[in-house]
């Protein structure tokens, strides 16, 4: 069996809310029986933009500690992003480039990892991003 978590899901796995114990141990315990079982929990990109929008903008996480957070999933076992490669690019570029925020660098990302030559914007901070122009 196959498990997609939603974004609520995967905001849960990281915070302890307190007004949300139980669904916090439930997510937690969710990680465990599908590890148990040999089974993998799959982040969507979707889900991950949103968990990150999620957790700077309700939980005001900031940008260092949102890092180490999704590094940390990334390493975490039974837990499978859409695309691996797309997540650690972004957080690359997330690290490298402090005038985008993390929806450019997964979107500029994303882009390059589906062979586009250039990633266009209006928002003068993605468009510091490699192969990414602003346009005028």
């Amino acid at each position: 069996m196959s498990i997609a978590i939603d974004t609520n899901v995967l905001v849960r796995i990281l915070v302890q809310d307190p007004s949300a114990p139980e669904q916090c141990t439930a997510a937690r315990r969710l990680v465990a029986d599908a590890t148990a079982a040999g089974e993998s929990l799959l982040v969507s990109l979707c889900a991950l933009l949103e968990t990150e929008w999620v957790l700077r903008s309700r939980y005001k996480v900031g940008r260092q500690a949102m890092a180490t957070a999704l590094i940390a999933m990334l390493e975490t076992p039974g837990i499978e992003f859409e695309h691996d490669a797309t997540v650690e690019e972004a957080l690359y570029l997330f690290d490298q480039f402090p005038s985008a925020d993390f929806a450019d660098c997964l979107l500029c990302a994303r882009a390059i990892h589906l062979g586009r030559s250039r990633f266009v914007t209006f928002d003068v901070g993605a468009a510091r991003l490699p192969r990414s122009e602003l346009l005028r």
